[in-house]
């Protein structure tokens, strides 16, 4: 029997007390989760914690030792409530310093903008040990620290540093989808989708229910890293609803 695959794993702190309020709605949880996916790598957990030093640390250390690699958006801009740098640092027991490489790229862009001041320099503070993430959209760069990535708040910027980061995370295979869905009680079907995916150990059946038309529906995700085992399980879980009297709409409802 061949060895199981190896599932590499990532987690992500959205930090900030305007997501936690309701001001700004996050949309890098998403652009992580399905970047990450094309590297082969699973976001397992998400965490929204506030511009707390406290709160970063407890969840910084937490997270970072139960999975293989850690990120962070939000709290590295150049003012005095951005306080990431100087919380993970605490959570790495290691000192803040000014990356020279980071002070220089934050030179070179600010100096047909108002030069680089006491501010700005901020956004050049990393953790002691850490190397850079580029970041193609303005001058400041993400920081990285061993296991952890430390990044853009804006979403924009965040895409740009997944970008300058495609390829270089070691990873497994990306996880593969499918969708059917069809007009049926979710609880009708309970032990047909427990059978279904216990008959197809590669795979992984998520039920999303809903209430539409005056009618009870669900859809149904199917996942895994084996496109074969994908398609047998989708034929499979399709044939039988078809058969107890749902039929089934590929891609969903």
């Amino acid at each position: 029997m061949p060895a199981p695959e190896r599932i590499w794993t990532a987690a992500l702190i959205v930090i900030g007390d305007e997501i936690l309020s309701g001001r700004t709605q996050d949309k890098n949880v998403a652009q992580i989760a399905s970047w990450l996916n094309v590297q082969g790598i699973r976001l397992r957990e998400v965490r929204v914690v506030a511009d707390e030093s406290d709160a970063i640390v407890e969840a910084v250390n937490s997270l970072r030792t139960g999975n293989d690699y850690l990120f962070t958006t939000g709290g590295i801009g150049p003012t005095h409530d951005d306080i990431t740098v100087d919380a993970i640092a605490r959570a790495l027991e290691v000192e803040v310093e000014i990356h020279p490489e980071a002070r220089a790229m934050l030179s070179g862009y600010y100096e047909t903008r108002g030069g680089l001041t006491e501010a700005r320099l901020r956004m050049a503070r990393v953790p002691a040990g850490s190397s850079l993430i580029e970041n193609r959209m303005s001058g400041a760069p993400g920081i990285r620290h061993g296991n952890i990535f430390i990044m853009a708040g804006v979403p924009h910027i965040t895409a740009g540093m997944l970008d300058s980061l495609t390829g270089t995370l070691e990873g497994g295979l990306p996880v593969l989808s499918a969708q059917i869905g069809c007009w049926v009680a979710e609880s009708e079907i309970a032990d047909l989708l427990g059978a279904t995916e216990r008959a197809h150990a590669q795979c992984q059946i998520g039920s999303y229910p809903f209430f539409r038309e005056g009618k009870t529906g669900a859809n149904f995700v199917i996942r895994s890293t084996d496109a074969a085992a994908l398609d047998r399980c989708v034929a499979a879980l399709s044939a039988a609803l078809e058969q107890g009297g749902w039929p089934v709409v590929a891609g969903g409802i």
